[in-house]
């Protein structure tokens, strides 16, 4: 995964990723992403988003989770997604974690956390989280 380390954001995307999420028979497009009936996410370069959140730290296994996570919250917050698919992207969050590297006790405690503290970064129509691109 290709990023930029930026000041307001943190980060920006270099090139554009992809996930398959296993959200399947919905589908959206937006400026700052897509997501196809098959569950696949992509997300286009250019994106910004500001790593794992609370007191952890960005490692090289976060990154791509991070990404991840906070793309598909901020579908929810836009009412792309429905909210109930929080856990869903919780445990993929996960599942991610442990794909990148991370040990297993590390991602379920980041598990639990989302889990816990999550919930106020994903409320549909949330109009105080600014959206997470540049305008050029």
């Amino acid at each position: 995964m290709k990023y930029q380390k930026i000041k307001k954001y943190k980060y920006k995307l270099s090139d554009s990723e992809s996930i398959q999420t296993h959200i399947n028979n919905i589908a959206f497009e937006h400026n700052l992403f897509e997501l196809h009936k098959s569950g696949e996410l992509v997300i286009f370069k250019g994106y910004l988003w500001d790593g794992v959140s609370g007191p952890a730290v960005d490692t090289k296994s976060t990154m791509f989770g991070g990404l991840i996570h906070d793309a598909l919250y901020q579908a929810i917050r836009l009412e792309l997604l429905p909210d109930h698919f929080k856990n869903h992207i919780d445990v993929l969050f996960y599942n991610i974690l442990k794909e990148q590297g991370m040990w297993s006790f590390r991602a379920w405690y980041y598990l639990k956390m989302v889990t816990l503290f999550g919930r106020n970064s994903c409320v549909p129509g949330d109009i105080y989280i600014p959206p997470i691109l540049e305008v050029a």
